[in-house]
């Protein structure tokens, strides 16, 4: 019986070195393919692939079955199943079954193109990146990593005096074991989305699109309120109220980001096929998002206009187990408004391709008294990725003080998403390579 049971351990233990040569076969064969990565051209399903003995004969047979998620009629990721059979016994097959995409900016809580600082009043889970250098005062759990061996860190970034040469990843974090520079950087430039491709997929293939709305460029847009039962309403903006306002990359501005005037439209279902929703314009979001579906502002055809999303309102989704999901691609910025909720909520992966995220400084003194209320908001909760080409902040402070923005916020990658996020959410890699790889 101990004989036996020797035996029976040594078939399994072949019979999973069978499965994984399978799925490396498969990968072999998907390289060998490219146009099945592209629009599932040409994939073949089930298939097997036979194991070789180097010292004669064969070791067994790999069964493998595959299928490829679409959307928009292009690939997302392909799932693959490989069960092994050893010849000596076929009685004892293992199963192994894997994902075949690209790493997705959903692995990270933030990916960021400048120098960043997280100040103390954050709490971050999930990996933090930076193609610059980081000031980490805040309490985290992950990687934090910098693209950079150091960087000069002025008051700005919390650094007094300023450190001409500061380490790529300093200050008072709570895990300094976790912090890593110079590391790989995340070509922004590799992994921006194709707006031109994006609107033709939204025009062509089901999905939703939209010109740009009638008006002035700052009185103009459209506004989203997603809804639990799959569907959206959405609104045309045509007047709004600026706010007077300052953003580190910017300077001083005027943020028209307050409606004034919005026309129904209607409400939509979701498209299953093809979730994108492009907008040749401005875009405020908000509501409790039930489905997976990306969200676009952008004007592929001008370099005139780069337009911003803002995400004025709660955003929150209708289930919690990885059924649903947002992005959010913005060529221009993503911003928090002035007026949002006091302790806000927002879920999704949040891109802003060429400016930056954050909420702008505002100032009661600059504003009518009845916006007082809002210049400064408790707290912000993200779960999920904020990527930003630009420097990040949604909390200001005056001579050491908080004076506007979210006095704590927690920052929280979503795990569920990282590995099944939206169609066409920013790669982080060119490479594919195999994810939620495990046992059937």
């Amino acid at each position: 019986m101990q004989a036996r049971y020797g035996r029976a351990i040594s078939v399994r233990e072949q019979a999973l070195h069978i499965a994984e040569a399978g799925l490396e076969y498969y990968r072999w064969f998907l390289n060998k393919n490219p146009s099945i990565m592209t629009a599932g051209v040409g994939l073949v399903s089930p298939d097997s692939y036979t194991v070789e003995d180097p010292e004669g004969g064969t070791l067994g047979t790999a069964s493998i079955t595959a299928s490829a998620n679409l959307q928009c009629g292009a690939v997302q990721w392909v799932d693959i199943t490989s069960r092994g059979v050893a010849d000596i016994n076929a009685g004892f097959p293992r199963s192994l079954s894997a994902r075949y995409m690209r790493s997705s900016v959903a692995e990270y809580s933030y990916v960021v193109n400048t120098n960043v600082w997280a100040g103390a009043d954050r709490t971050i889970r999930g990996p933090y990146h930076s193609n610059g250098g980081v000031r980490m005062d805040g309490a985290h759990n992950a990687d934090v990593t910098s693209a950079v061996s150091t960087w000069n860190c002025t008051s700005s970034y919390g650094c007094n005096p300023t450190q001409s040469a500061a380490p790529g990843v300093g200050g008072s974090g709570s895990n300094p074991s976790l912090w890593s520079y110079p590391a790989s950087s995340i070509n922004f430039a590799s992994i921006a989305v194709n707006f031109s491709d994006l609107k033709t997929k939204a025009q062509t293939q089901g999905g939703i699109y939209y010109a740009a709305a009638s008006g002035s460029v700052n009185s103009r847009g459209y506004r989203l309120v997603f809804n639990a039962g799959g569907t959206v309403t959405i609104y045309r903006v045509s007047a709004t109220t600026g706010f007077p306002s300052y953003s580190s990359q910017f300077g001083y501005a005027t943020e028209y980001s307050g409606i004034n005037t919005q026309t129904l439209l209607g409400t939509f279902n979701i498209p299953a096929s093809c979730s994108v929703m492009f907008f040749e314009d401005r875009v405020w979001v908000s509501g409790t998002v039930d489905a997976k579906v990306t969200v676009v502002a952008a004007t592929p055809s001008t370099t005139a206009t780069t337009p911003d999303v803002y995400l004025n309102g709660n955003i929150l989704y209708a289930s919690q187990d990885g059924t649903d999901g947002l992005t959010i691609i913005a060529e221009g910025n993503v911003l928090i408004p002035l007026v949002v909720p006091d302790a806000m909520e927002i879920h999704g992966v949040f891109v802003a391709q060429s400016g930056h995220y954050g909420r702008d400084y505002f100032s009661t003194s600059d504003l009518s008294s009845t916006y007082d209320p809002y210049v400064t908001q408790t707290s912000l909760t993200t779960v999920g990725t904020v990527v930003s080409n630009g420097r990040t902040g949604t909390s200001w402070s005056c001579g050491g003080t908080f004076c506007s923005g979210f006095q704590v916020r927690y920052d929280y990658y979503d795990q569920l998403l990282a590995f099944s996020p939206p169609p066409f959410t920013p790669a982080a890699s060119t490479d594919y390579r195999f994810m939620l790889w495990k046992e059937e």
